[in-house]
């Protein structure tokens, strides 16, 4: 009898937590393709992901807490669905358990804007991401051609941030803050900004990031600009990048990275193209330049399950060596790299 109230209690106790949460939502995207990456003669075939999505699961949740000021968390963490491990899992989630690196955030929001804390998306990158046909997924991926320097691990993504975004409604302005801390060293300290205007078919912003590498100053820049603008249906995109290294081993050198590419919908099906051209500079380089041209076609069985195949070439010269996608062997300077897949995408 004890142990039934006791049981009673606990469920009483969780539905009171449960029902004071507003919204709870379980998400993901289960994104998987069949891959032939072909870097200088090695050629390799594989079932690989994130072709158009990257694949991840998250769990996401508000609460109301009245007077206009709500808070909530964001937990989400990439898959590699053809192991069943977490991301870049070679052995499957033994070797690669999921951590909830993509994201894991918990943010209070208001009329005055997003306070956001924890492990986010750069402002940087945002802009490089957005202003991407691929959205920086696949063998199309822009950032096939851009690298960070001196070590940087902000690329993409940063720990320990503090992360503020302006509220909506300013006339089609938008923007975002980030300072991420180095928690007693000077390693990967991130400090970012990003403003924009959206309206109508024009969509155009701006964005800096600098990372602190280590005690001895050395660092890693990247400023970028981008913009999208819809005719019609089509959706025209451009975007420039600069990354650049202060100190350390790569001191003086410089990725200068532009891209320009769009998106055609026609019916269920969508195109999807973009050229991009990377020129690296800087002591002991030398010309390390690179193009890449991608070509892809999504068509969509629903508004949640997408086919598609996309096609990548990468000719490098000098002393570049930029590539779609592993190869197990690294390539030749100067060698080019070609990709192609076809998948499908899910998303819940």
């Amino acid at each position: 009898m004890k142990r039934s109230l006791l049981a009673l209690a606990a469920l009483t106790a969780f539905a009171g937590v449960a029902s004071a949460q507003s919204s709870v939502t379980l998400f993901g995207v289960a994104d998987v393709n069949m891959r032939n990456v072909k870097n200088g003669s090695v050629s390799v075939k594989s079932l690989s992901t994130d072709g158009i999505g990257s694949s991840r699961l998250g769990f996401r949740g508000v609460e109301d807490l009245g007077r206009g000021l709500r808070a909530a968390f964001w937990i989400e963490g990439g898959l590699s669905l053809d192991t069943g491990g977490g991301p870049t899992s070679a052995l499957g989630s033994a070797a690669n358990p999921q951590t909830w690196q993509r994201r894991s955030t918990v943010s209070l929001l208001g009329s005055f804007g997003e306070v956001r804390l924890g492990r986010d998306y750069t402002p940087d990158f945002w802009n490089h991401t957005l202003f991407d046909p691929f959205g920086t997924n696949g063998v199309g991926s822009s950032i096939n051609v851009f690298a960070s320097l001196n070590g940087a691990t902000t690329t993409v993504r940063s720990n320990n941030s503090i992360g503020y975004f302006l509220p909506g409604g300013l006339g089609g302005i938008y923007g975002q803050a980030m300072i991420s801390a180095g928690e007693g060293t000077d390693v990967n300290k991130h400090q970012a900004f990003r403003v924009g205007y959206a309206a109508g078919p024009l969509n155009v912003a701006f964005a800096y990031g600098k990372t602190n590498i280590d005690s001895a100053n050395a660092d890693w820049k990247r400023t970028t600009i981008g913009g999208s603008y819809k005719i019609g249906v089509a959706t025209l995109m451009a975007q420039y990048n600069i990354g650049k290294a202060g100190g350390g081993a790569d001191n003086g050198r410089e990725y200068k990275h532009w891209l320009l590419g769009g998106a055609l919908p026609m019916g269920a099906g969508t195109i999807k193209a973009s050229y991009v051209q990377t020129d690296g500079s800087g002591p002991g380089w030398g010309a390390r330049d690179a193009t890449q041209i991608a070509l892809g076609y999504q068509y969509d069985l629903s508004k949640r399950t997408a086919l598609y195949t996309n096609f990548s070439r990468i000719s490098n010269d000098g002393a570049a060596n930029f590539q779609v996608g592993p190869a197990n062997t690294v390539l030749p300077l100067g060698r080019d790299s070609t990709g192609y897949e076809f998948g499908v995408r899910h998303s819940f």
